[in-house]
């Protein structure tokens, strides 16, 4: 059972976004995406510079790689928590050098922008009951509904295909196609070990839209089953939460916040296995 009572109410919750072909994106600062903090600049700097042979931030090439060494990057970088504060701007994350899922991949969107590239994200409604095996103790408390801003990332052509249209990339195909992560030893996500949904990115198959399955006895690369609504493509996560709202009201937001904020989610995962 999921709980709607820390939900935000009157808010609309449909796939009644813009379309894919409507949304631009940007590589402007906002709020959250905050880049032109020196601790972003910073962290790009860290990151950015190519090897020889790899191209430069802007260049394809250069952009995957670039991509690639920040998720590499923030994942040792961020601690992974159960923050419910998806609003929280990119540099107080790196600050506190810790975050949820969506705030990483915020940090990710931003040192994107910070180096060149645009992103937009496109929010998708998901089960609550998809995070159960996180709480299975408090499942009560578990939000029905859970708003996901899912980046995307514009990768401009390479020169010797300067015919190519730029592409939208997201973030589940940065280390690769679907069908090529899917096909990788150690199964798909199950969202029950000590591994996060950012931290798979890297590993196995992200897929929302029931493209792809994982080989036979082995855990799920289809995550469909969970999405409750697509809600379209929005230019920032800033958008989206303005639209939709963030999953939790404003005072479950503080009453939990002090509490998951500091809960390292690879460490419960961990001991609830061992319970």
């Amino acid at each position: 059972m999921t709980s709607s009572l820390l939900m935000p109410s009157r808010r609309a919750r449909t796939g009644s976004a813009p379309s894919r072909a409507d949304v631009p994106g940007s590589t402007a600062p906002t709020r959250i995406l905050d880049w032109r903090h020196h601790r972003v600049t910073e962290l790009l700097r860290t990151i950015a510079a190519a090897p020889e042979g790899q191209g430069t931030a802007t260049h394809p090439v250069g952009q995957l790689e670039t991509l690639r060494r920040a998720h590499r990057t923030i994942t040792g970088a961020v601690r992974p928590v159960y923050s419910v504060q998806d609003e929280r701007p990119v540099s107080e994350v790196l600050r506190r050098g810790r975050g949820s899922c969506s705030q990483r991949l915020a940090v990710l969107e931003a040192v994107a922008r910070a180096g060149g590239t645009a992103t937009r994200v496109r929010g998708l409604l998901v089960d609550g009951a998809f995070w159960y095996p996180r709480f299975p103790r408090m499942r009560r408390l578990v939000p029905e509904r859970v708003v996901l801003a899912w980046p995307e990332f514009r990768i401009e052509p390479t020169p010797e295909n300067e015919q190519r249209a730029a592409r939208w990339l997201p973030a589940s195909e940065i280390f690769g196609e679907l069908s090529e992560l899917s096909g990788r030893d150690g199964g798909g996500f199950t969202n029950s070990a000590a591994e996060t949904l950012f931290e798979a990115l890297s590993r196995t198959a992200i897929d929302w839209d029931g493209a792809t399955a994982c080989p036979a006895g082995r855990s799920t690369c289809d995550l469909s089953s969970h999405v409750l609504a697509d809600l379209g493509h929005f230019d920032s996560r800033d958008e989206l939460f303005a639209r939709h709202g963030q999953t939790l009201c404003t005072m479950a937001r503080l009453l939990a916040e002090p509490i998951l904020g500091k809960r390292d989610s690879n460490r419960q995962a961990a001991l609830m296995k061992t319970m």
